[in-house]
């Protein structure tokens, strides 16, 4: 995602606060008395059953109040909706929808959504989050309100059976990232992610304060089974440096467990068209024996579905 238009709306979107209770994830029997000392993910083996679609790429279709890359003059469809129709028009298993387009955090909706995906034969397989707040905020307060946003959605990750969250840290004025408050933030959070059995993502998504570089010094600095990379493919080629690209991604993927962003090709504000050479990456990919999830993250000129149906095809020839 390119998160240097993304988070310009984010840090204007409400954020719905909800007393969410504990429902143990599918992948944790409700009898067992004992936090896993390791993640308890299992990840399928076959291409198809390892693959996903975010919902990023279809903004302008997804209808909710947090939303605002949506495009009234296209029609419109509920996050559940999309979810339900990811089998049917990619013939792959897995969702990965966005925090700010869910239309409601109340736990009926999380209930009717968990549904409606179990019906139609997939599974949310890591929840994006986006912050408002940064994990590295000088201000103690701004830290506490980014620790609480994961919590939040700690929450809605073990309703929908979800095994991971990614959460961001957004830039700070007048600050430079700080891998010392960083990481103290997310042990905090890390420590709550482990009692529920649910894995937190870092990603190498904003240049400035999100650089690959530094997600790997947090995640090393945290040195939790519980807190990991999630290697996009591309958002470090924003730099224009194919080969600062390519270093940030094999150092991510050293660190990666549940998921990556699977694209090709990425658009800064200006419309430049940055693109990534997909055997190589995933050649990285295989280098660092990932086993994880690889979620379809389309971004370039051209409409989502086409797009997505490529990088499909491009991951099937790739990781077989």
């Amino acid at each position: 995602m390119n998160l240097f238009s993304r988070r310009q709306f984010i840090l204007k979107s409400a954020s719905v606060a909800v007393a969410l209770p504990h429902i143990a994830p599918r992948n944790l029997s409700f009898a067992s008395l004992t936090v896993p000392a390791t993640p308890n993910i299992k990840f399928p083996v076959a291409p198809r059953d390892r693959l996903a679609v975010a919902s990023w790429p279809f903004r302008a279709q997804i209808v909710s109040s947090t939303n605002d890359g949506r495009n009234n003059s296209v029609p419109g469809m509920d996050l559940r909706d999309f979810a339900s129709r990811v089998r049917g028009e990619f013939g792959v298993p897995g969702v990965e929808p966005l925090s700010v387009h869910f239309s409601s955090t109340a736990i009926r909706y999380l209930k009717e959504f968990r549904e409606a995906i179990e019906k139609a034969g997939v599974s949310v397989v890591n929840i994006p989050v986006d912050n408002s707040d940064s994990y590295c905020d000088p201000d103690p307060a701004g830290r506490k309100r980014a620790i609480e946003n994961g919590l939040k959605w700690l929450d809605v990750a073990v309703v929908l059976g979800s095994p991971s969250i990614r959460t961001s840290m957004p830039r700070v004025k007048n600050a430079s990232p700080d891998v010392d408050l960083a990481a103290a933030s997310l042990k905090e959070l890390v420590r709550h992610a482990e009692e529920k059995n649910v894995v937190v993502n870092l990603e190498n998504d904003d240049l400035q304060s999100e650089d690959a570089f530094f997600i790997v010094k947090v995640v090393e600095k945290v040195a939790s089974p519980w807190l990991h990379a999630l290697p996009d493919f591309c958002n470090s080629m924003m730099s224009g440096n194919a080969e600062f690209n390519y270093s940030a991604v094999a150092a991510m993927f050293k660190h990666a467990y549940s998921i990556c962003h699977v694209k090709d090709s990425e658009v800064s504000e200006d419309g430049k068209v940055f693109q990534v050479d997909l055997e190589k990456t995933f050649g990285i990919l295989k280098a660092s024996n990932f086993r994880g999830f690889c979620s379809m993250e389309w971004e370039g000129k051209g409409e989502p579905y086409a797009g997505t149906r490529k990088l499909i095809d491009a991951s099937l020839k790739y990781l077989s």
